[in-house]
């Protein structure tokens, strides 16, 4: 058996040296290492021989096949590298021929400016949440101050998706506003809070210039000892402030809201104007942003919150307003469109 397995190598090692092709290499890896290879039947056979004549011709045996593999693999590579010279002297190839560009995508412009809202938030210390996008009645409405008989449910035309009866909390809707992620935060985590919960929404809008069934918000929460107006106007001077990389003032007007008592809108000094009064700002110095106020105590006792020891405020403002004034985008249907023009202008 061992002078048949020193014959068997120099056979094996003369094909591989005499190969001159890869097609040949592989038929001569099939003949000795395939599933019926010469080396691999000795190695299969080793079971049936004697204890003694297993511990030579074993070890032997894995050293004639390892030899093997790699004096292919060796050729193998040469055959490779031949092959590849000869190409480069058949064939004309220009190494300064351009290569074809591979298209990149880019972020889509919300995307962008929600990232950018939600690092300005993280670094005054608000958390990011999320919530589902199909609410029931309840924390899209009911859980905000808003009943079934409220004439507050007028203001916003709903997707309806299931019955109220069918449901543990009533019927189920699309969310209409981000605000249903206060009551959920609130019940998870209780008191102190800050945070802020970006998402989707959805209205049966007629669409328009400045009016789409699917928009994006920004809601925020906080809630604590002692918090007031005071509080909020500082948050929102800073983070627009940050946000337009130059100095914005804020001021707040009355508002209403079901969820919030007092009510409030805050606006912020015309950017391209600097207040001073121009088309876009209606000659008036200021921008109409977001609503805002302080939360009612019905909320808060909703969220679980006791309303006698913390107090907070929460606001909500639309992504597609703050980026249609960045960026001075005309029609607010462009970001929904797929238009790939008018992606392309939003590369970081």
């Amino acid at each position: 058996m061992e002078k048949e397995l020193n014959k068997l190598q120099k056979d094996a090692l003369n094909d591989i040296s005499v190969a001159d092709s890869i097609n040949i290499l592989q038929d001569i890896e099939v003949k000795y290492i395939g599933r019926k290879g010469l080396i691999n039947e000795i190695l299969k056979g080793l079971k049936d021989l004697p204890d003694q004549e297993k511990k030579i011709i074993g070890p032997l045996s894995n050293k004639v096949k390892q030899e093997f593999i790699s004096a292919l693999e060796k050729k193998k590579n040469h055959l490779e590298a031949v092959e590849i010279e000869k190409q480069l002297k058949d064939e004309i190839f220009d190494i300064t021929v351009p290569g074809n560009a591979r298209p990149i995508g880019t972020i889509h412009p919300l995307s962008q400016i929600q990232f950018e809202c939600e690092n300005i938030f993280n670094q005054m210390g608000f958390a990011v949440m999320d919530g589902p996008e199909i609410e029931s009645e309840y924390y899209n409405f009911e859980g905000l101050n808003i009943p079934a008989d409220h004439p507050a449910r007028d203001m916003q035309d709903t997707f309806f998706l299931s019955d109220k009866h069918e449901e543990k909390h009533g019927g189920l809707v699309l969310r209409t506003q981000t605000s249903p992620v206060q009551i959920r935060t609130m019940e998870k985590y209780g008191a102190p809070l800050r945070v802020i919960a970006p998402g989707r929404t959805f209205r049966n809008e007629a669409t328009d210039a400045s009016h789409e069934h699917t928009f994006n918000q920004i809601e925020g929460l906080m809630i604590d000892k002692n918090i007031s107006l005071a509080n909020l106007k500082g948050v929102m001077m800073e983070f627009l402030t940050r946000l337009f990389r130059k100095e914005v003032k804020v001021r707040f007007r009355p508002g209403y809201f079901p969820f919030v008592e007092p009510g409030l809108e805050l606006d912020f000094s015309c950017l391209l104007c600097n207040g001073k009064g121009c088309s876009a700002c209606k000659r008036t110095g200021w921008i109409e942003f977001m609503g805002c106020g302080m939360v009612h105590p019905n909320v808060l006792k909703a969220g679980g919150v006791n309303s006698n020891k913390y107090q907070g405020w929460a606001f909500g403002f639309g992504l597609e307003r703050l980026a249609m004034m960045r960026y001075g985008i005309e029609d607010i249907r462009h970001f929904n469109s797929g238009d790939l023009r008018f992606l392309k202008q939003f590369k970081l």
